[in-house]
């Protein structure tokens, strides 16, 4: 009989297939004793465990590239923790073995981040991950993962952690849902680079039974377990005529009066370019620069090493516009040498620009860098700082480009309520505005975005997010400069249309969404659109916001 589930839709198209669950997590290992004498060895399993470990994600994020790559390369660092290691070796001399002293360090870790913030206890997930993997190599047994399988499947998880979603290979894994997680979270950011149709936050999706059909609809979140034939009809015929309209829509970004709306990519390393050139990108809209710093926490990448890192990513868009985001560390993305190690609330603490005006040397050096490599070329340069509060925050980092001698737009990006409510005064030192949705709704609504109890207020649809949108492209318009959107609310083509409605000039996306947004912005008229905009923000709720503006570009 037919059953309809809703979670949170974050990655579109339709999934039909067999239901196949990930591989259980490992068991707890035998608290036994060992023989002092046997510590020494125990140690050194230990520590080959954790560097076979570290090494295979590393060996992961270089196959996969772009941001999964930075996210394995950050779940190394995690795996290799001083901190966590000493903890281990600890455990082991007064009698743990290694298995042993592994599950109960990291336990004891874990403990600390459930109980430091919301922000940290999303990283949990990614702590079990590696815990799992060190634990498993140990035990001899096989790594908890994606099931083997010949035949294609919708895959059902509690999580997925980044080194499953990473290297998922579409042609086998037709769709996945999961019971945690939420819109902006590593799996759903990395769901949608792969085009892979996604649900999460679906509360009791692991008690789907395997082998069981069930239809994702990775636009609406509705999950249809044992659809009936109708059913997977209208989705197959709703699939294959978006499918068809992607493949009609081409070139720039424009709404059916001409409105030109320029569809960007966001990329976090040279590996992610290949795709956002097939897909039509007209530039970048957020060059996330970690990638780089994230192979070794302890000290910054040399300027040449990054100077050879940003020209490929701008050599690949000629007389297009990159928009290049400095260094955001802090918060999830420490770095020894640039994060404080005893914050009680790190994304409240000293994060993105605060970090760089903290060590201006590491932000002169990938400025430097960042002219040296823009040199000679025909783009258009565009440098933005994270994570800025206020006016004096915008500039302080202008000052910083002229003084590096850097000819490029600088910009500040708005992911604190404080920069939109104060947007006019921030344009009063820097050029153009980027609106970062995700820490934006994080920000305005005290909801991590990685913990999916709360995931409902990190729905870009909600009016007070739209809110604040608006007043930051109405200043932006004011003082005769650039608003974008480089957050994951511009990958929704519906919500990329009423975007354009409240005055969004630019759409940064990852490229797999480009083709849905351009297709639905080619729909309607920019008069359609601010009418949209107009309806959602007059709702009370993401869910009414959504609907009313469903019904203004329908016709309805």
């Amino acid at each position: 009989m037919e059953t309809t589930l809703r979670g949170v839709g974050v990655s579109h198209g339709v999934a039909i297939g067999e239901v196949r669950h990930m591989g259980t997590a490992v068991l707890e290992p035998p608290a036994k004793q060992i023989p002092v004498e046997e510590a020494e060895r125990e140690q050194g399993r230990a520590h080959q465990a954790v560097e076979a470990v570290a090494a295979d994600l590393i060996a992961r994020g270089n196959l996969a590239g772009g941001e999964a790559q930075a996210v394995l390369e950050a779940q190394a660092l995690m795996a290799q923790d001083p901190e966590l290691m000493a903890d281990v070796e600890r455990r082991i001399a007064v009698g743990s073995t290694a298995e042993r002293g592994v599950y109960d360090a990291f336990a004891s870790y874990r403990a600390l981040l459930a109980g430091a913030g919301e922000y940290l206890a999303g990283r949990v997930a990614d702590l079990d991950d590696v815990r799992n993997r060190i634990v498993a190599r140990l035990l001899g047994v096989p790594m908890p993962g994606v099931p083997d399988s010949d035949e294609p499947y919708v895959l059902i998880a509690r999580d997925l952690a980044p080194a499953d979603t990473a290297l998922l290979d579409p042609a086998l894994v037709l769709g996945f849902v999961t019971e945690e997680g939420g819109p902006t979270s590593h799996s759903a950011i990395l769901a949608r680079a792969l085009g892979v149709p996604a649900v999460v936050a679906l509360p009791g999706a692991g008690e789907i039974s395997e082998g069981t059909v069930i239809a994702v609809d990775g636009s609406t979140g509705e999950i249809f377990v044992e659809p009936a034939p109708a059913k997977r009809a209208e989705l197959e015929a709703s699939a294959a005529a978006r499918k068809a309209a992607l493949s009609a829509s081409t070139g720039p970004g424009a709404t059916s009066d001409g409105h030109k709306v320029p569809l960007l990519a966001n990329v976090g390393g040279p590996g992610d370019v290949p795709a956002a050139v097939e897909a039509g990108a007209e530039g970048v809209g957020l060059f996330r620069t970690e990638f780089l710093f994230l192979d070794d926490s302890e000290r910054a990448p040399s300027e040449e090493k990054q100077v050879e890192a940003y020209r490929k990513v701008l050599e690949a868009f000629p007389e297009g516009r990159v928009v290049v985001r400095v260094l955001d560390a802090g918060a999830d993305k420490p770095l020894d040498f640039l994060t404080p190690a005893d914050e009680p609330n790190p994304a409240l603490g000293v994060r993105g620009l605060r970090s760089l005006l903290d060590h201006p040397d590491v932000l002169r050096t990938q400025l430097t860098a960042l002219s040296k490599a823009a040199a000679g070329l025909p783009v258009y340069l565009e440098v933005m700082a994270p994570m800025v509060a206020d006016r004096a925050d915008a500039k302080a980092f202008a000052d910083a480009c002229r003084e590096a001698g850097l000819n490029a737009k600088f910009g500040a990006m708005v992911e604190i309520p404080s920069a939109a409510l104060r947007a006019r005064s921030i344009l009063q030192e820097v050029e153009f505005l980027s609106l970062g949705t995700n820490d934006l709704a994080q920000y305005t609504f005290a909801a991590d975005r990685q913990v999916g109890a709360v995931s409902r207020l990190q729905d870009p649809w909600q009016p007070a997010l739209l809110d604040l949108v608006a007043l930051s492209a109405e200043s932006a318009k004011a003082e005769g400069k650039s608003c974008g959107v480089c957050g994951e609310a511009a990958a929704d083509p519906l919500l990329a249309c009423v975007l354009t409605g409240l005055g969004v000039t630019s759409l940064s996306m990852g490229a797999a969404s480009i083709p849905y947004v351009r297709s639905a912005l080619a729909k309607h008229t920019l008069a359609q659109c601010e009418r949209a905009a107009a309806a959602a923000r007059a709702t009370d709720s993401a869910e009414e916001a959504r609907k009313a503006a469903q019904a203004v570009l329908s016709g309805e």
